[in-house]
């Protein structure tokens, strides 16, 4: 994976556990951990963007690696890497790795 390109971008952090502990988790907690992950990344217009989160930032901005764009449920294009704009972003979630 390569460095992100935002400059106030959430980064990868070892926490020294990997247990989930009893506090409540924001959702800032929750982007931190899924750096790295499979997600999926729908936006206000209906398109799925599903690939390996790379890095985003405070605005939401998301850089994605070997994504996938489904449209309609429908595989319609792959891509390296793909560059979301924050606010078309209607929201993130992780997925199910691959077996």
């Amino acid at each position: 994976m390569r460095s992100c390109c935002f400059k106030k971008s959430f980064s990868r952090r070892d926490s020294g556990s990997s247990k989930m502990s009893l506090r409540k988790q924001t959702p800032s907690d929750f982007l931190k951990q899924i750096i790295g992950r499979p997600v999926v990344v729908k936006l206000n217009s209906g398109v799925d963007y599903r690939g390996v989160l790379a890095c985003l930032d405070g605005y939401m901005n998301i850089a994605i690696e070997q994504t996938e764009e489904y449209v309609n449920g429908q595989l319609k294009n792959k891509y390296g890497d793909a560059f979301l704009r924050g606010n078309n972003v209607l929201y993130i979630s992780t997925q199910k790795r691959k077996v």
